[in-house]
C-alpha cells in the first residue's frame, strides 16, 4: 500500500474520489449498502403515498428514517440501562 502526503485536508479528500469507476467499484458499493441494510434494516410504511413534489417525497422519507434512528437509539439506551 502506497503512502501519500497532502498539503491540505481538501487535497487528501480529492484523492479519494473515483472519476472512472469500474464494475468492481459498483459491486463493492452494492455490497456495502447490502451490509448496512442487514445491520440496520428500515421498515418503511406500507401503502402508496402521493406527493406534489420530489422535495416533499424526500422530506417524508427523511422524517421516516430519522424516526427509525431515534427508535434505535432509544432501544439501545434502554437495553444498556
Amino acid at each position: 500500500m502506497s503512502i501519500y502526503k497532502f498539503r491540505t485536508f481538501e487535497d487528501a479528500e480529492k484523492a479519494l474520489w473515483n472519476f472512472h469507476p469500474d464494475e468492481g467499484y459498483y459491486e463493492r458499493l452494492r455490497d456495502l449498502w447490502d451490509f448496512a441494510d442487514r445491520l440496520n434494516p428500515i421498515e418503511y410504511p406500507k401503502g402508496i403515498f402521493k406527493f406534489k413534489t420530489l422535495q416533499e417525497a424526500n422530506e417524508h422519507r427523511e422524517k421516516w428514517e430519522l424516526a427509525h434512528a431515534k427508535r434505535k437509539l432509544k432501544s439501545r439506551h434502554h437495553s444498556s440501562a
